[in-house]
């Protein structure tokens, strides 16, 4: 071989790719929704730690895959150190609610704020445990920063994004996204975030236009319309002919209404059929903006790509539900001939809650399943196929730094229901 061959890049040198096979996650998946009911739901901490391992193990960047060296019981003992924060707050907060009954709003609002608090320092400290736990070519990712800074800011940004009916999003992200990865690192290797916000804004501002315009354009349109003043006295007199009375001298009123159920019933359609462009644009600009050091991601995701998960995730759906109500109604007629014969209330009552809550288990779970594999797994799967490195020879001369955290962000998140893989 010649030295420029030698010296030369090898070859996918800035790929990055999936190989896991559908088939492999579909088994991994209805095994562990089997088990979580066997489990009465003690499974998930194994389960969690099973999917990571095989996505993580599956990507593979530069010609290496990741690998994920976190245990099932680092998740158990978290989520128990978890309880051990929320159950004693949730009982003051419900004393406070009960014992201060004329001003309860404050203490539900307190409690929301608190709870909305560690919702997001949980996120932040999860995310610290699974970069800790993830290792490419021996060196493991890292992440340090002040998780109730992150918090902090979290909140400060949520309440711009309520303000402004959504308008901040763009900027949210990207304040967030910077905070993060201004704190993450692989090995000695500094990580950053160059994602705009303007560019999020204008990518995303004719969605924003078709879901939230008609609703604000119907508001207004309802305050000019409507007479507030009968409207009122209408309402405080508590008469049915006088309501009648009104609603009959005002039509306003009627095409008001209208107007109202037209923009919110416009607005619901345009935001399921643009939810998955919506996906899209965030996780292209998202990927796009990644930087390790000189390491630059770019992304060649496409929105019909999404779009494909999310159709293939609503046939799926359909065709589980035809075969549940299938057998579900012939388990509901097997079980009426064999219990009718009894003639006892009781036993009538017992089985059809039996049939009521295994069917209910079972399309909760199986739905579950189904979107994990098809959209869960596919966007992770569409995420790294359409990724690209450039500079991957940096990743070469990466020293290892850094120490595993600890797992009670990952078990507050759980016990809060804002986990994720």
């Amino acid at each position: 071989m010649t030295a420029a061959a030698l010296s030369g890049p090898l070859p996918g040198a800035g790929r990055v790719e999936f190989l896991g096979r559908e088939g492999a996650y579909w088994r991994l998946r209805i095994k562990g929704a089997a088990l979580l009911v066997v489990t009465l739901g003690i499974y998930r901490f194994w389960l969690s730690t099973d999917v990571r391992r095989y996505l993580w193990s599956n990507t593979e960047i530069a010609g290496d895959t990741l690998e994920y060296n976190g245990l099932a019981t680092e998740l158990l003992v978290g989520f128990l150190f978890a309880l051990a924060i929320l159950v004693p707050l949730y009982t003051a907060l419900a004393v406070a609610a009960l014992e201060i009954e004329s001003v309860a709003v404050r203490p539900v609002m307190l409690g929301f704020l608190i709870l909305a608090l560690l919702g997001e320092f949980a996120l932040y400290r999860a995310r610290r445990y699974r970069l800790t736990r993830t290792v490419f070519r021996g060196v493991r990712f890292d992440q340090h920063g002040s998780a109730w800074l992150y918090a902090l800011r979290a909140l400060a940004w949520w309440a711009a994004v309520i303000v402004t009916l959504g308008l901040a999003y763009p900027w949210r992200q990207a304040s967030l996204e910077r905070f993060k990865m201004r704190h993450t690192s692989y090995g000695d290797l500094p990580g950053r975030f160059e994602g705009k916000g303007l560019q999020l804004f204008l990518r995303g501002l004719p969605m924003w236009l078709a879901v939230v315009a008609p609703i604000v354009i119907a508001v207004f349109a309802m305050v000019r319309l409507v007479d507030w003043d009968a409207l009122s006295s209408a309402l405080a007199k508590a008469d049915d002919a006088t309501m009648s009375n009104m609603i009959a001298g005002n039509p306003q009123l009627g095409l008001a209404a209208g107007l109202i159920f037209g923009a919110l019933g416009t607005s619901s359609l345009f935001a399921v059929l643009l939810y998955p462009v919506f996906r899209a644009v965030v996780l292209r600009w998202w990927i796009s903006g990644l930087r390790f050091g000189p390491v630059v991601v770019t992304s060649r995701l496409r929105i019909w790509q999404i779009y494909r998960a999310y159709l293939r995730f609503l046939l799926y759906i359909f065709l589980f539900m035809l075969v549940v109500g299938l057998i579900g109604g012939i388990g509901v007629f097997v079980a009426g001939t064999l219990v009718k014969p009894a003639h006892d209330s009781a036993l009538d009552e017992l089985a059809a809650s039996t049939i009521s809550i295994l069917i209910y288990v079972v399309v909760m779970l199986g739905s579950s399943t189904i979107y994990q594999v098809v959209v869960g797994a596919g966007l992770w799967r569409l995420g790294a196929q359409t990724a690209e490195l450039s500079e991957a020879q940096a990743l070469d001369t990466v020293h290892a730094t850094g120490t595993a955290s600890s797992a009670l962000g990952e078990g507050l998140a759980d016990a809060l229901g804002v986990g994720g893989i």
